[in-house]
C-alpha cells in the first residue's frame, strides 16, 4: 500500500482581513480595512485572458443593546471591477458602491495602474468606506462591526460561472466581526 498525498489545489487559498479600524472625520464615520490574500494561479491565467474579475467589501455597523438583538445603523458596500486592458497592457480597476453590470459602469472611480501587483494592492487596501453621518450612527465610543469581502463569482461570464462550482481556487473570502473604538482623524 502506498501513500497518495492530497492534491495542494483542494485547499481553498487562505484570506485574511489583517486591518479593522473605525475613524470620524467632521461629521461622518468612516471604516478603513485591509485585506490579504495571493491571487490563484487560475484566477490570474483568466485575467491575462481579458477577463475582468469582480470583488465585494460589505460591511455593517450595530449598535449593541442589552434587552434586544444589536441594532444595524449601517450598512454599505464598495464594488470592484479588475481587468487586463491588451491594447494598453494596463491594469484597470473600477469601484463603485453598487454593482457594476455589462449594461455601463454607471458612476464609478477608474484607476489604471501599470501591475497587476499595484491593482491588487489597491483593491486590497478598503479605504474611507463611508458608514454614514455621526447624527445618524450615534457618538457612542464602541461599534460593533461585521467585515466581509469575497471574489464574486456571480458577475463571471456564464461559462466560467458553471466551471468554478466546487473549484477552491475561486474561492477568495474573508470575514471579521469586532468591537472598534471610534478615533478621531488625523
Amino acid at each position: 500500500m502506498g501513500w497518495f498525498p492530497t492534491p495542494a489545489a483542494a485547499q481553498a487559498p487562505l484570506t485574511e482581513i489583517t486591518q479593522l479600524r473605525l475613524e470620524r472625520s467632521g461629521d461622518s464615520i468612516y471604516l478603513n480595512a485591509a485585506v490579504q490574500f495571493d491571487l490563484p494561479a487560475l484566477v490570474e491565467e483568466v485575467l491575462d485572458k481579458g477577463i475582468a474579475i469582480y470583488f465585494v467589501a460589505d460591511a455593517e455597523l450595530f449598535r449593541e443593546r442589552w434587552y434586544w438583538t444589536d441594532q444595524k445603523m449601517a450598512q454599505v458596500s464598495r464594488h470592484m471591477r479588475l481587468a487586463y486592458q491588451p491594447l494598453t497592457r494596463r491594469w484597470r480597476l473600477n469601484v463603485s458602491p453598487v454593482p457594476i453590470t455589462n449594461a455601463g459602469f454607471g458612476a464609478t472611480l477608474n484607476q489604471n495602474f501599470e501591475t497587476l501587483a499595484d491593482a491588487l494592492d489597491a483593491v486590497k487596501r478598503i479605504g474611507r468606506l463611508r458608514m454614514g453621518d455621526v447624527a445618524e450612527i450615534g457618538d457612542d465610543p464602541v461599534h460593533a462591526v461585521q467585515f466581509r469581502f469575497r471574489l464574486d463569482t456571480t458577475q463571471l461570464p456564464r461559462p466560467f460561472q458553471i466551471g468554478v462550482a466546487g473549484q477552491a481556487d475561486w474561492n477568495i473570502t474573508a470575514e471579521r466581526t469586532a468591537k472598534l473604538t471610534l478615533e478621531k482623524s488625523r
